[in-house]
């Protein structure tokens, strides 16, 4: 592999002057950094990023931990994670599973943004111990390295259930997501609100994809129920999936069916009749974690946030 010494060879140079070359330093003139610049493209030099982490303690580059990529719902969210950080002049890189975890002990991200159910919050109280900047999106914590921004998931489910309740509904069926943070916080919410006001309910179990959604749909109606049949999706991905199955029956949607999600996708502005479902800004959120992630970097005083919902009507809930 070429190194910084190789190139300084070449070019008849000092090692310190290829290194303020390679760093864009002002310590030499432009037309030496051009010239030692082009000898390492010559070389097909490429920058040692371990050795220059362990030198500057500093990447500049923010681990961002996800179960999966799946859905649109992930696209809006990194968007706001992307620009919130370039505006401090950082980047990210997105992980998934267990092995990418060894970014933070050995320093390869400067800081962990966490939206992961599978990360287990003993590992990152143990790493938040050791000094490691966190921004977790998923989880209540309580450690000095680790802040949340926290998604008000009871606040809106209990718009979901008051809607539904308001609507006449004598019985309600929900469909959960995968085990974590935002499912269980809807559940808890959902429950609360239903058994406070006596109303029966049961409860399906998806993982937040689409083909959940399908798979408890045909679940629902192979117990022959009454209609309307009144669901609350706890994302709107499963609700898509609700669609699906409906296509070919004889039940309609927003009337024999009424269904209502949760995230607002752009999906569901697509869907007929219009999917009702809980909103709010998963740009902002990104944006928002991304902020304090680097308040925290810098030393700065930071609080925990909540990002909070508001109900989006639709006639898939007439």
């Amino acid at each position: 592999m070429v190194g910084i010494k190789d190139i300084a060879k070449a070019a008849g140079v000092s090692i310190s002057t290829v290194s303020y070359a390679l760093n864009g330093s002002t310590k030499i003139t432009e037309k030496t950094r051009q010239r030692i610049m082009a000898i390492a493209d010559e070389l097909n030099y490429v920058p040692n990023m371990a050795a220059r982490t362990l030198k500057k303690q500093q990447t500049n580059i923010i681990g961002v931990y996800l179960a999966d990529y799946a859905g649109s719902f992930y696209g809006e969210l990194l968007d706001g994670i992307k620009r919130g950080l370039a505006a401090y002049d950082y980047e990210m890189i997105v992980c998934s599973g267990q092995k990418s975890h060894l970014f933070i002990p050995e320093r390869m991200v400067d800081g962990a943004i966490i939206l992961d159910w599978t990360f287990r919050t003993e590992e990152i109280e143990r790493l938040a111990n050791r000094g490691h900047q966190m921004v977790v999106l998923d989880r209540e914590i309580d450690c000095e390295t680790t802040h949340k921004v926290l998604l008000d998931n009871q606040g809106g489910a209990t718009l979901v259930i008051g809607k539904m309740i308001d609507s006449g509904s004598q019985k309600i069926w929900l469909v959960t997501g995968s085990e974590g943070y935002d499912s269980d916080q809807r559940y808890q919410a959902s429950v609360k609100e239903l058994e406070r006001f006596g109303i029966e309910y049961e409860v399906f179990h998806g993982d937040f994809t689409e083909p959940s959604g399908y798979q408890v749909a045909e679940q629902i109606m192979k117990q022959i129920p009454k209609v309307p049949i009144d669901i609350f999706a706890f994302n709107d991905e499963m609700a898509v999936g609700i669609y699906k199955y409906f296509e070919n029956r004889p039940e309609t949607i927003g009337k024999d069916i009424r269904i209502i999600g949760f995230d607002n996708i752009e999906l569901g502005h697509y869907l007929s009749p219009r999917l009702a479902t809980v909103s709010y800004s998963k740009h902002r959120w990104g944006m928002i974690a991304a902020e304090k992630m680097i308040q925290m970097i810098q030393g700065k005083e930071t609080e925990d946030e909540v990002i909070y919902t508001s109900f989006i009507p639709g006639d898939s809930f007439a």
